[in-house]
Protein backbone atom coordinates (compact mmCIF):
# COMPACT_ATOMS: atom_id res chain seq x y z
CA UNK A 1 0.00 0.00 0.00
CA UNK A 2 1.49 3.33 -1.05
CA UNK A 3 2.26 5.54 1.93
CA UNK A 4 2.48 9.32 1.90
CA UNK A 5 3.34 11.67 4.73
CA UNK A 6 -0.39 12.16 5.42
CA UNK A 7 -1.16 8.43 5.50
CA UNK A 8 1.83 7.81 7.78
CA UNK A 9 0.49 10.43 10.18
CA UNK A 10 -3.00 8.87 10.01
CA UNK A 11 -1.47 5.42 10.57
CA UNK A 12 0.31 6.63 13.68
CA UNK A 13 -2.91 8.16 15.00
CA UNK A 14 -4.78 4.93 14.28
CA UNK A 15 -2.03 2.85 15.96
CA UNK A 16 -2.35 4.90 19.15
CA UNK A 17 -6.16 4.54 19.19
CA UNK A 18 -5.96 0.80 18.50
CA UNK A 19 -3.34 0.36 21.22
CA UNK A 20 -5.60 2.05 23.74
CA UNK A 21 -8.59 -0.06 22.66
CA UNK A 22 -6.64 -3.34 22.88
CA UNK A 23 -5.14 -2.41 26.22
CA UNK A 24 -8.17 -1.04 28.05
CA UNK A 25 -11.39 -1.86 26.23
CA UNK A 26 -11.02 -5.40 24.85
CA UNK A 27 -10.74 -7.94 27.62
CA UNK A 28 -9.51 -11.01 25.79
CA UNK A 29 -6.63 -12.75 27.62
CA UNK A 30 -5.35 -14.10 24.31
CA UNK A 31 -4.41 -10.53 23.38
CA UNK A 32 -2.06 -10.06 26.33
CA UNK A 33 1.52 -9.14 25.36
CA UNK A 34 0.55 -8.23 21.80
CA UNK A 35 2.35 -5.23 20.31
CA UNK A 36 1.10 -3.09 17.45
CA UNK A 37 4.20 -2.51 15.36
CA UNK A 38 2.79 -0.58 12.39
CA UNK A 39 -0.40 0.56 10.72
CA UNK A 40 -0.74 1.36 7.02
CA UNK A 41 -3.79 3.41 6.04
CA UNK A 42 -5.21 3.72 2.53
CA UNK A 43 -5.32 7.22 1.05
CA UNK A 44 -9.13 7.28 1.26
CA UNK A 45 -9.03 5.98 4.88
CA UNK A 46 -11.35 3.07 4.06
CA UNK A 47 -8.79 0.34 4.74
CA UNK A 48 -6.05 -0.16 7.31
CA UNK A 49 -3.48 -2.93 7.53
CA UNK A 50 -2.44 -3.47 11.16
CA UNK A 51 0.79 -5.33 11.95
CA UNK A 52 1.02 -7.06 15.33
CA UNK A 53 3.91 -8.76 17.04
CA UNK A 54 3.80 -11.49 19.66
CA UNK A 55 5.54 -14.69 20.68
CA UNK A 56 5.95 -17.03 17.70
CA UNK A 57 4.16 -19.88 19.47
CA UNK A 58 1.01 -17.73 19.84
CA UNK A 59 0.52 -16.56 16.23
CA UNK A 60 -2.61 -18.64 15.54
CA UNK A 61 -4.15 -17.87 18.93
CA UNK A 62 -3.62 -14.10 18.55
CA UNK A 63 -4.93 -14.00 14.98
CA UNK A 64 -8.02 -15.94 16.04
CA UNK A 65 -8.63 -13.51 18.93
CA UNK A 66 -8.19 -10.48 16.67
CA UNK A 67 -10.56 -11.96 14.07
CA UNK A 68 -13.24 -12.58 16.69
CA UNK A 69 -12.85 -9.08 18.20
CA UNK A 70 -12.54 -7.22 14.88
CA UNK A 71 -16.15 -5.97 14.87
CA UNK A 72 -15.98 -4.69 18.45
CA UNK A 73 -12.59 -3.06 17.83
CA UNK A 74 -13.93 -1.34 14.72
CA UNK A 75 -17.03 -0.01 16.50
CA UNK A 76 -14.93 1.33 19.39
CA UNK A 77 -12.57 2.84 16.84
CA UNK A 78 -15.48 4.59 15.09
CA UNK A 79 -16.36 6.35 18.35
CA UNK A 80 -12.82 7.48 19.07
CA UNK A 81 -11.83 8.66 15.57
CA UNK A 82 -13.12 11.84 13.99
CA UNK A 83 -12.91 10.32 10.50
CA UNK A 84 -15.91 10.19 8.21
CA UNK A 85 -15.25 6.53 7.38
CA UNK A 86 -14.10 3.88 9.83
CA UNK A 87 -11.46 1.79 8.06
CA UNK A 88 -11.84 -1.91 7.45
CA UNK A 89 -9.13 -3.59 9.55
CA UNK A 90 -6.77 -6.26 8.24
CA UNK A 91 -4.60 -7.72 10.99
CA UNK A 92 -1.28 -9.33 10.04
CA UNK A 93 1.61 -10.81 11.98
CA UNK A 94 4.81 -8.76 11.82
CA UNK A 95 7.56 -11.34 11.38
CA UNK A 96 10.44 -8.85 11.32
CA UNK A 97 11.26 -9.62 14.97
CA UNK A 98 11.54 -13.32 14.08
CA UNK A 99 13.94 -12.44 11.26
CA UNK A 100 16.02 -10.23 13.57
CA UNK A 101 16.21 -13.04 16.13
CA UNK A 102 17.30 -15.51 13.43
CA UNK A 103 20.06 -13.13 12.30
CA UNK A 104 21.21 -12.63 15.90
CA UNK A 105 21.47 -16.39 16.42
CA UNK A 106 23.41 -16.73 13.16
CA UNK A 107 25.85 -14.02 14.23
CA UNK A 108 26.48 -15.78 17.54
CA UNK A 109 27.77 -18.85 15.67
CA UNK A 110 30.80 -17.19 14.10
CA UNK A 111 33.16 -19.70 12.42
CA UNK A 112 36.69 -19.88 13.84
CA UNK A 113 38.18 -18.98 10.45
CA UNK A 114 36.85 -15.43 10.77
CA UNK A 115 39.08 -14.82 13.80
CA UNK A 116 42.27 -15.51 11.78
CA UNK A 117 44.09 -12.37 10.69
CA UNK A 118 44.11 -11.95 6.90
CA UNK A 119 46.02 -9.78 4.43
CA UNK A 120 44.39 -7.32 2.00
CA UNK A 121 43.71 -10.15 -0.49
CA UNK A 122 41.88 -12.22 2.13
CA UNK A 123 44.65 -14.81 2.63
CA UNK A 124 45.60 -15.83 6.18
CA UNK A 125 48.74 -14.18 7.52
CA UNK A 126 51.13 -16.85 8.80
CA UNK A 127 53.09 -15.81 11.88
CA UNK A 128 56.71 -16.86 12.53
CA UNK A 129 55.77 -19.87 14.71
CA UNK A 130 53.54 -21.30 11.99
CA UNK A 131 56.20 -20.74 9.33
CA UNK A 132 58.84 -22.51 11.47
CA UNK A 133 56.49 -25.47 11.97
CA UNK A 134 55.92 -25.67 8.22
CA UNK A 135 59.69 -25.61 7.48
CA UNK A 136 60.41 -28.64 9.74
Amino acid sequence: MKQTQATRRLGEQLREKLGYILLFEVSDPRLDLVTLTAVEVAVDRSFARVYVSCDASRYDEVMEALASAKGRIRSLLARSLDWRVTPELDFRIDRSTDEAERITRALENVPATLAIEKDEDGYPIADAAQEAALDD
